[in-house]
């Protein structure tokens, strides 16, 4: 009965806005409590550069979220992201000498054999996810257990980040008088709310688009193909509206949020808007066209790597379940359009599913790597560990 009352807490330290989620575990259900959020410090160029500054920020959020949950948290999920994470498929052997049926202890080492692999000093190993294995050479099989046979191969996909950026982040956490229960690849964490599994049956991404980096998972079936981060972000958009309109980050973004869109013809291109000027200069005229074009060109370009990463992921023939977009970059209209013409699939944003008294203001794919942590910290105090809504990601 205790563990019912016990708390998932979920925290999203972005660049550009911290959010905290507080939820509460209820028979293998999350129900949401409070959330909170607070702008973000610390950063520089998508890199951590003022740890007691992001420590304060990461306290406003909590602050806020204890209050809107009348609740206080010791500890959180905390995402993991940004440019220095990077994924990679690697492989185990394990010779067992002799034909036996495998059971699972040989299944845990043949992966904890994939697993060994000679990390440079700055890297940290963040996941290991098994993708499939083969049994004396016969590929494709997802769980080997059962099967007989003398040697048993293991292939996963091992996500790594920077062990400076980590040991960082965790440090502000620390200051932030927060416990850390375990870091989750933010992608990863907008996937355990959004992405349920019939939608990877056949082929999906995530991309989880930020401001200062954007972050990519492909899944086929429970595998986990491909994790990435892409050199495109939702800064770069705001950057280019700065220099095609000449005004400042702050009016540029403001413009892209009101009034853009990133495919043309789906608002009037035509119709004027207003462009403020700097140093006391009269606002001037431009059209929604000059605006939106820029923005198209950016999205375009965005998704072409997304398209390259699925490539790279083996799924040249297209994502027959289709793409799903997370962030706040995903508010940006047009977006999924852009998305199904260049990946020529189904795109929709990604936003949680099967949180209890989840309000309608947060439904918005900026909330939903917050969720996802959340979601995974209830799982981590849950009955069972895996049952319910709480167990349809990594199983």
């Amino acid at each position: 009965m205790a563990r019912q009352h016990q708390f998932a807490v979920g925290l999203d330290i972005g660049s550009s806005r911290t959010r905290c989620m507080i939820g509460q575990v209820v028979n293998s259900h999350v129900r949401l409590l409070g959330c909170g959020e607070a702008e973000s410090h610390g950063w520089s160029k998508g890199r951590l550069a003022d740890q007691r500054a992001l420590a304060e920020c990461i306290r406003g959020a909590v602050d806020e979220a204890e209050q809107s949950a009348r609740a206080s948290v010791e500890g959180a999920v905390v995402g993991i992201g940004g440019v220095t994470v990077v994924g990679s498929n690697h492989r185990g052997v394990y010779e067992m000498g002799r034909p036996r049926e495998i059971d699972a202890v040989d299944v845990r080492y043949a992966v904890e054999l994939a697993a060994r692999v000679q990390l440079q000093a700055e890297r940290v190993l963040l996941h290991v996810f098994p993708q499939d294995f083969a049994v004396d050479g016969r590929v494709g099989y997802r769980n080997p257990r059962g099967a007989v046979g003398s040697r048993l191969e293991s292939f996963v996909h091992i996500i790594t980040g920077s062990a400076q950026e980590y040991q960082y982040l965790i440090g502000a956490v620390n200051q932030a008088s927060l416990a850390v229960e375990d870091t989750m690849y933010e992608p990863l964490a907008a996937s355990y709310a959004a992405v349920l599994p019939e939608h990877r049956e056949q082929g999906t991404a995530l991309v989880d688009i930020g401001a200062h980096s954007t972050d990519i998972v492909v899944f086929l079936g429970e595998a986990l193909l491909h994790a990435a981060s892409l050199p495109v972000s939702g800064d770069h958009f705001t950057r280019d509206l700065c220099h095609k309109l000449s005004v400042s980050f702050d009016d540029a973004r403001q413009l892209k949020e009101e009034c853009g869109c990133a495919i043309l013809g789906l608002t009037s291109d035509n119709s004027v808007i207003v462009v403020p000027q700097q140093d006391g200069r009269p606002p001037r005229e431009a059209t929604r066209y000059d605006l939106n074009s820029v923005l198209e060109a950016r999205a375009r370009e965005l998704f072409l790597y997304v398209r390259r990463e699925i490539a790279n992921a083996g799924m040249e023939e297209g994502l027959m379940d289709g793409i799903v977009l997370t962030g706040a970059g995903a508010n940006l209209a047009g977006m999924c359009d852009v998305a199904e013409q260049v990946m020529n699939c189904e795109a929709r944003n990604g936003l949680p599913a099967g949180i209890e008294d989840w309000p309608d203001n947060l439904n918005n794919p900026a909330w939903t790597a917050a969720a996802g942590l959340m979601m995974y910290s209830a799982r981590l105090k849950g009955d069972n560990g895996a049952t319910g809504i709480l167990g349809r990601l990594f199983r």
